[in-house]
């Protein structure tokens, strides 16, 4: 009788191409993954490099073009209806004011190159009771970022505010200040401010008007220039003697 012919492979050439078989039907794909993960890399750094490139763009915009409006205006202006602004150039605004918010918010501001690093250590040893922001820092915040706490805004802040810095002058940074800080619910800029106050331009205000209007800068919703507490006298004076040591002492060189 014949025997049953094995048509079985059992060679060593036999069991490689079984265990080939096993192992690609049975394993991942690392090169796959691999490939997958170099291609979402190289478009996050697309969008990481489209990001920085379009800030660039955007600071060196505004070194000359005067911002429409700014994130906080637009959400103001949803939340309200309406709100006051109107850009006034720089010549346009008494010296007092540009020293007296000088005084109030940033005293070394024609000495730091934005960020104020003796500022920040004191702010952190008292324990973040006590502001670090520089104008420039508020500056960056308000005409291209959001407001509110947040460790991601902050890196980002402290990111631009170099740059800004750099193209900038320090007198364009405090002209920007001035045109877009709030001073009142619905009422930005120095332009608008002073006639809401004391019903003069922004080039005719006394030095009082003028320390008054930098002393609500911190709080303008809870805080009157025209109608001041008793703090806010006490502020306004301590920014009036701080206004006149700036302009004694040269401070005030990089913007006047």
């Amino acid at each position: 009788m014949a025997k049953p012919v094995n048509t079985s492979k059992t060679g060593p050439a036999a069991r490689r191409s079984r265990k080939g078989a096993r192992g690609r039907g049975t394993s991942s794909d690392p090169a796959g993954r691999g490939s997958a993960a170099r291609r979402v890399l190289r478009v996050a750094l697309w969008i990481g490099v489209a990001l920085i490139g379009l800030a660039g763009v955007l600071v060196l915009l505004f070194s000359t073009l005067n911002p429409p409006t700014t994130p906080y205006m637009m959400s103001e202006r949803a939340r309200l209806g309406e709100i006051a602004h109107d850009w006034v150039p720089m010549e346009e605004i008494a010296p007092v004011m540009a020293r007296a918010a000088v005084a109030a918010e940033d005293a070394n501001f024609c000495l730091h190159w934005g960020l104020d690093l003796k500022a920040i250590r004191t702010a952190m040893a008292s324990g973040g009771n006590r502001g670090a922001s520089t104008i420039s820092q508020q500056v960056v915040k308000n005409v291209y970022l959001w407001q509110g706490r947040s460790w991601f805004r902050k890196a980002l802040e402290a990111g631009m505010t170099p740059a800004v810095e750099a193209v900038w002058t320090k007198r364009r940074i405090l002209e920007v200040y001035l045109n877009v800080a709030e001073f009142d619910e619905g009422v930005f800029g120095i332009g608008r401010a002073a006639p809401h106050y004391f019903g003069v331009a922004a080039a005719d205000l006394t030095d009082v008007q003028a320390a008054r209007l930098a002393a609500i800068l911190p709080d303008p919703k809870g805080r009157s220039a025209a109608n001041p507490s008793d703090f806010v006298r006490r502020r306004a004076a301590a920014i009036l003697d701080g206004a006149a040591t700036i302009r004694r002492d040269g401070r005030d060189d990089c913007f006047e």
